[in-house]
């Protein structure tokens, strides 16, 4: 299996896990949109906007990671969740 169709699996079994803490979820969160649409870009959400702000920041942290890189870790945090569960 290449890496697209084990990153598109992976987000389908994502969507099975239990409850997660938010951090854990903030991190697939950030992956993923590294992942399919590269660095963070427009303006950081406001400071009302708490939700949008933490993903915002999440997701800029991963910046310079590749699209590859970001499949590859998405995929082995969900392998590691799915084996906790």
């Amino acid at each position: 299996m290449d890496l697209r169709s084990q990153f598109e699996d992976a987000a389908a079994r994502s969507r099975t896990l239990g409850e997660q803490p938010n951090d854990v979820l903030l991190n697939l969160y950030a992956l993923y949109k590294q992942a399919t649409a590269g660095d963070a870009s427009g303006p950081r959400p406001g400071g009302f906007n708490m939700v949008g702000r933490a993903k915002f920041d999440a997701w800029s942290k991963l910046a310079g990671t590749s699209a590859e890189q970001a499949m590859q870790d998405y995929i082995a945090l969900v392998d590691e969740l799915s084996r906790r569960a």
